[in-house]
């Protein structure tokens, strides 16, 4: 049954009523002003395309649906083909679930498909590419009956972060203050030392690290599921393998970088998603962790380069485009490196292709 709580359109007045807020009450977190913001976004229309603020994958080239469809039904074969439902975070415009179910189905699999989304605006879309599909506003709202095969597609770096930044008097958290209509951030005066892992206590001044706790509760209470149910989770996003020092806070409007304390609701807020921490919280929940590996090395390994090929048969006049999306998804210069893949599975389920 789709999740019937209300989803509504966020106040466009967010700017105002952050600032009133802050007027009152004093700095907030950085991860209350992230979280804010991106609601607000999301909310209020859809980011993608050309017109919009931002590309993911699955918009580039139907193979990256495609194969995430296929690997998640070889598991699935080798699991014994078990009960299975199709879970997706963050599902964008369906494009992604869309392609990945109809490769599914020319090999025999056709589960029920849940789509953890709470904008009215994709909820619209999804509808559209993915009939037959029920919503829930997180993990809660999906069934605990059969296995689930999870996919969370540049979902978890627009979750929000905190960051601790390094002074002269120790790690202080930042956070974001209003000058008249102009949000910006600055250093709170409660100590953290104690929460720093030790290799980066005595890190220069002015050093940044970066946590989700947001991102660690979703992970954990997927894996708690997974683990319970048996399945799989892909976890697909920019990123690296942490904890590590660094600032990758960034806002994206038009396709280009913006300031990410300008226009709060107004540009997509995202950081560089920790997968060494994911990984952890996963393994603390009972999951076998696989990875992350290369976006590219995945794709590779998944057969794009033969699905290309075959898409390049079908339609020669796409031939150059085909190669050029391909290129985009896999090129060490474009998202085949940045791009990871984490996978979990329930205990005995097999290794995911791609990511032995």
């Amino acid at each position: 049954m789709t999740d019937e709580r209300t989803v509504t359109a966020a106040d466009p007045a967010l700017a105002e009523r952050m600032a009133r807020a802050i007027a009152l009450a004093g700095p907030v977190s950085l991860s209350q002003f992230m979280g804010a913001a991106n609601a607000h976004y999301y909310a209020t229309r859809d980011p993608l395309g050309a017109r919009g603020d931002f590309t993911t994958a699955p918009e580039i080239s139907q193979m990256f649906g495609e194969l995430v469809g296929l690997a998640l039904t070889d598991l699935w074969h080798r699991a014994g083909r078990p009960d299975a439902r199709y879970v997706e975070y963050g599902p964008g415009r369906g494009t992604l679930a869309a392609d990945a179910l109809r490769a599914m189905a020319t090999v025999g699999l056709a589960p029920p498909v849940h789509l953890i989304e709470t904008s009215p605006a994709l909820r619209a879309k999804q509808a559209e590419a993915v009939p037959g599909a029920e919503w829930c506003l997180d993990l809660v709202g999906v069934p605990e009956d059969g296995a689930l095969l999870v996919v969370a597609n540049e979902f978890f770096d627009a979750l929000p972060i905190r960051q601790l930044v390094r002074t002269p008097e120790g790690w202080r958290e930042r956070l974001v203050a209003c000058q008249g209509t102009l949000f910006v951030p600055v250093i709170g005066n409660t100590v953290f030392d104690p929460i720093v892992p030790p290799q980066f206590r005595d890190a220069p001044d002015g050093a940044i690290l970066e946590t989700s706790p947001a991102g660690v509760a979703v992970m954990r209470a997927l894996a708690r599921r997974v683990v319970a149910q048996g399945g799989v989770a892909l976890v697909i996003d920019y990123g690296y393998r942490g904890p590590a020092i660094g600032d990758t806070l960034q806002a994206v409007r038009g396709h280009g970088f913006a300031n990410p304390f300008d226009d709060p609701g107004e540009q997509d807020l995202t950081a560089h998603v920790d997968f060494g921490t994911l990984g952890e919280a996963a393994a603390a929940e009972g999951a076998v962790v696989h990875g992350p590996v290369e976006q590219g090395a995945f794709l590779e390994a998944l057969g794009i380069g033969p699905r290309a090929e075959a898409l390049a048969r079908a339609v020669p006049g796409h031939a150059g485009q085909i190669e050029a999306d391909r290129a985009r998804l896999t090129g060490a210069e474009a998202m085949g490196k940045l791009f990871k893949v984490l996978a979990i599975t329930a205990p005995g389920w097999p290794v995911p292709e791609g990511l032995a």
